[in-house]
């Protein structure tokens, strides 16, 4: 059956399926009976239309990873994690473990959404109301200076001409917002752009360390699934090295891929590729010797989570009250480089 073109599920709505999906085949219902099960309960016509394609060609097929595919609204990592887990017979445990890993995307996903949309309304409301101010307010202020018998001079007079400037080049500055809009929307909902921010985000110094941490949360995660469904070390580093974007990491995971190739031990091959450092690492030995390295693998995935989510709070409460103290200097500059003049030619009448 040729694939529909219904839009891809977000990480929430991946994660609620696969839960559904989980608690139903954990019930011992099949799942066929389990999509039927679902279509029942749904009255959201869109939703009805995506549990049918997915009914009929599980109807038709008897498999369902390619249910799943024919609705071209599931990821590729969890289409190919659900093959696997047909052909294991672990199919429960998979999408259970697929419902955590993708409530974790999700969590991720909105912390970074949430780091970032706050200082963006606060860097726009700074540029707006500097802009009113040194394209509507100056020039009434310097009409008084002339009635007074005076001009503006040194700083103020610097403001002026750049509102006068903005006002005379108002439809360039319109551009480049849209522009600026354009790109804004490009980097943060098309996933190529996505991509090209990671990539150049890993390269600044500043954000590097965060994007090395947010892509070993990742393939942490991926690990205690793959692990989980009783996959070889070579098929667990395939797999989750897919999750991740980050170059520094991704050569990282090319060098322990070589070393378990080799025949070396996959938890002596994460350390040396230095994919896990300190108490990771330590971790990652102590699972690997106690053969629990997938729960080892999924307590790393959590740690790295809470830091991540500590580093956004973190960095909104600091960037917080730095944008209002910048906001409020700027003004406060412009507003002295014209009270002052003004207050001296005041006093002088």
């Amino acid at each position: 059956m040729a694939e529909q073109a219904f839009t891809p599920l977000s990480n929430t709505e991946t994660a609620a399926f696969c839960s559904q999906m989980a608690m139903i085949l954990h019930s011992g219902i099949s799942t066929l009976e389990g999509v039927s099960l679902m279509l029942e309960d749904t009255k959201d016509q869109e939703e009805i239309k995506f549990l049918t394609c997915i009914e009929e060609t599980l109807q038709s097929t008897g498999n369902f990873q390619e249910a799943l595919a024919s609705t071209g609204a599931f990821p590729a990592y969890m289409l190919h994690m659900v093959q696997i887990g047909e052909y294991s017979g672990k199919l429960d445990e998979v999408m259970e473990a697929l419902s955590v890993h993708y409530e974790r995307e999700a969590g991720i996903a909105q912390a970074i959404k949430n780091a970032v949309t706050y200082p963006l309304i606060m860097v726009f409301m700074m540029l707006l109301v500097i802009l009113v101010l040194v394209t509507k307010v100056m020039p009434i202020f310097n009409q008084v200076f002339r009635q007074l018998g005076s001009e503006m001079t040194g700083l103020s007079k610097a403001i002026l001409d750049f509102g006068t400037a903005i006002n005379r080049y108002s439809v360039v500055l319109i551009v480049l917002v849209a522009l600026l809009a354009v790109l804004i929307l490009y980097f943060g909902k098309t996933k190529s752009g996505r991509e090209k921010l990671s990539s150049f985000t890993s390269r600044l110094g500043w954000t590097k360390a965060f994007t090395e941490k947010l892509a070993a949360c990742r393939f942490a995660s991926g690990m205690s699934l793959t692990l989980s469904s009783g996959m070889n070390p070579e098929e667990c580093l395939n797999l989750a090295s897919k999750l991740t974007n980050n170059e520094e990491f991704t050569k990282k995971l090319d060098t322990c891929r070589e070393a378990v190739n080799n025949g070396e031990d996959l938890s002596h091959s994460l350390l040396e590729a230095g994919i896990f450092s300190g108490i990771y690492a330590r971790m990652v030995s102590i699972g690997s010797k106690t053969g629990s390295l997938d729960e080892i693998m999924h307590e790393i995935a959590d740690k790295y989570q809470d830091e991540i989510d500590q580093r956004f709070t973190n960095m909104i409460s600091i960037l917080e009250p730095t944008l209002v103290i910048v906001l409020s200097v700027i003004v406060g500059m412009i507003l002295l480089s014209v009270m002052l003049p003004l207050m001296g030619i005041m006093s002088g009448l």
